[in-house]
């Protein structure tokens, strides 16, 4: 505690008042840690059964659980491979509980990586709908894209585009839209001492700055009566409490309603919501407005067409699946989507992925992806191998190593752990080649 910088501890004084010396006191502690359950892939009676340690609930979100102490390496899980759980801090759920996405809806997570809310916003949505996930630095995105793949995530579009292209160019569109806003990160100073180095005064104010702008932007693509969600990890009112105020004042048309979150406690703007350590997570905040005037729609749809050579995709693909993929197939030059329905036109707008994808076309061939195993279940595809999360040929597998199989699987086939989903291969004479992906194969 005595390494926070003396002018944050004084505004946390007068912040918390009497619940001061709780929070100085939690502070040496260690930081929460939790993982939040995939829906789209597994059940929590899977997952627990395929844990050493037993779940217990967080109230952030009804998929949220603490990790113990003890628990380490969580990356390494088979099911972590799988994609049937994500790490995440427990309070950081508390932004997607508050926007309560529904099947159906066309939702934008404007700042979305790592992806995290992206990939809590897609289990709610239940595979209906549109998901368009956005972030600005490339890097940030590519690492968006690979845990929405890894999720299994089929009605997603990632992008790399500045907020206010991106909201002009959707203007209207969206029912519902999530602003996890870049910010001083004072909720996050237990997990991160960079966190810790790079906070000052003006480093909150530039943030306070920059969150308003992205909130304004923000605001043009929200539909009339949709909900525009503002959160932040960070305890500063200027961050915060003054970032939706200045934004209520200057943009207008926007009323700020209860977030209908029961964890946390009333923010200084008694609609909105804080968590600090004291509350079971690191610290968040959570507003909800929702838009009342008018913001017509002129997004007009994509148009593609069908892949070429459709015939010999299609027969491809109807030997991966038991009656074909679901949905129509696009061709993007070498590479077959799945795209999500009623797709926006995407020009210009930094898309590095709309919906699946689920192969590439070589000279007289259909090239599998990984992506597409990823997003099937079990019961869609012509040729599954079932292996247990305990299995030594599961670790060879996720190894990237060979495995010994049945010699009458032929050709592509799936691989599934405890039921879920994890990647692929091609069977010849008893054995699958493996096609998990080099930068993610398992070095344990």
């Amino acid at each position: 505690m005595n390494s926070l910088p003396s002018e944050y501890l004084r505004r946390m004084r007068l912040l918390l008042g009497d619940e001061y010396e709780a929070y100085r006191a939690g502070a040496g502690c260690p930081p929460f840690r939790g993982i939040r359950l995939n829906p789209l892939k597994c059940s929590a009676a899977v997952l627990q059964a395929a844990l050493p340690f037993s779940l217990r609930r967080t109230p952030f979100s009804p998929f949220g659980y603490y990790l113990p102490a003890a628990a380490d390496r969580i990356g390494r899980f088979p099911l972590h491979h799988a994609g049937a759980f994500y790490v995440q801090e427990p309070s950081a759920a508390a932004a997607v509980t508050a926007l309560s996405p529904l099947p159906g809806e066309k939702i934008l997570d404007l700042c979305a990586a790592p992806g995290g809310k992206s990939t809590q916003i897609a289990g709610r949505m239940e595979g209906k709908g549109l998901l368009w996930s956005n972030e600005v630095v490339r890097s940030r995105a590519e690492i968006l894209l690979s845990n929405i793949e890894r999720m299994g995530v089929r009605n997603a579009v990632v992008s790399c585009c500045r907020p206010e292209k991106l909201c002009r160019a959707l203007a209207g569109y969206f029912d519902r839209v999530l602003v996890d806003a870049p910010c001083s990160g004072e909720g996050m100073f237990r997990r991160s001492e960079a966190a810790v180095q790079d906070w000052s005064p003006e480093h909150v104010r530039s943030c306070a700055v920059r969150q308003l702008a992205v909130l304004k932007s923000a605001s043009e693509a929200v539909r009339q009566e949709g909900i525009l969600v503002y959160s932040t990890c960070t305890f500063s009112r200027e961050e915060n409490e003054g970032v939706v105020s200045s934004f209520l004042a200057e943009q207008g048309g926007f009323e700020l309603i209860d977030c209908g979150l029961l964890c946390g406690r009333p923010a200084f703007l008694p609609q909105a919501r804080r968590i600090y350590p004291m509350d079971g997570g690191e610290g968040h905040f959570v507003a909800v407005l929702r838009r009342h005037s008018p913001n017509p729609c002129a997004v007009s749809s994509c148009r593609l067409e069908a892949a070429r050579g459709g015939k010999e995709a299609e027969a491809f693909f109807r030997r991966i699946f038991r009656s074909g993929p679901s949905g129509t197939i696009r061709q993007v030059r070498d590479s077959l989507y799945r795209f999500p329905e009623a797709l926006p036109r995407m020009d210009g707008l930094g898309v590095l992925r709309a919906g699946v994808l689920l192969g590439r076309l070589r000279p007289g061939r259909v090239e599998p992806e990984h992506a597409l195993f990823m997003a099937a279940r079990p019961q869609e595809l012509s040729q599954v191998i079932a292996l247990s999360h305990d299995s030594p040929q599961t670790a060879a597998f996720l190894r990237g190593e060979e495995i010994e199989v049945s010699p009458s699987l032929k050709g592509y086939a799936g691989v599934s752990v405890d039921g879920v989903m994890t990647g692929f291969g091609k069977c010849s004479g008893g054995w699958l080649k493996n096609h998990y992906p080099k930068g993610l194969r398992s070095h344990s």
